[in-house]
């Protein structure tokens, strides 16, 4: 385990970690007698990329001493815009990821599905435009940064962008 957060009142989960990510436990985790709705994202490691087939292998660095303080920064944008949330996990891996493994979880437990739904892509979205993280692609004639990388922003940007205003609330 590199970093790992509960919040005081234990329902963010942040961390980012070099261990297998255990999708089970953190949907049970955040599972809770007053939400009626978990959505949860798992992205994993699959056998292309744009342009490039036969990828075997992703690799993921991180400027770790600003993973987990970012992913505060998203769930009090996720909480200021939806404010009924549950629970809230923001789960990272770093290393060497083999096809099929996660890579990323985003999980979000609320009252009903669209506040669920909602906050999890948000989270998905700006985790991945705003947490220092980078992935390294390996396929059968080569390794390179990945091709789709874009330049971190700020929370902000991402709760302001257009997918995202229309349909929060």
């Amino acid at each position: 385990m590199l970093h790992r957060e509960f919040s005081a009142d234990s329902n963010v989960w942040l961390e980012i970690t070099a261990s297998k990510l255990d999708v089970g436990a953190v949907y049970d985790w955040s599972v809770t007698d007053t939400c009626g709705a978990v959505v949860l994202f798992s992205g994993t490691v699959r056998n292309y990329s744009e342009g490039r087939t036969g990828v075997h292998t992703l690799s993921y660095e991180a400027f770790e001493e600003e993973v987990i303080p970012k992913c505060r920064e998203i769930v009090s944008e996720m909480k200021n815009q939806w404010s009924d949330l549950g629970r809230i996990a923001l789960i990272h891996r770093v290393g060497d990821l083999k096809l099929g493994e996660s890579s990323v979880l985003v999980v979000v437990s609320a009252p009903h599905r669209p506040e669920a739904f909602e906050a999890a892509r948000f989270g998905i979205d700006a985790l991945k435009a705003t947490v220092p993280i980078w992935k390294r692609e390996a396929w059968a004639t080569g390794s390179d940064w990945a091709l789709g990388a874009q330049h971190v922003t700020t929370v902000d940007q991402v709760a302001n962008a257009p997918q995202h205003k229309a349909s929060a609330g």
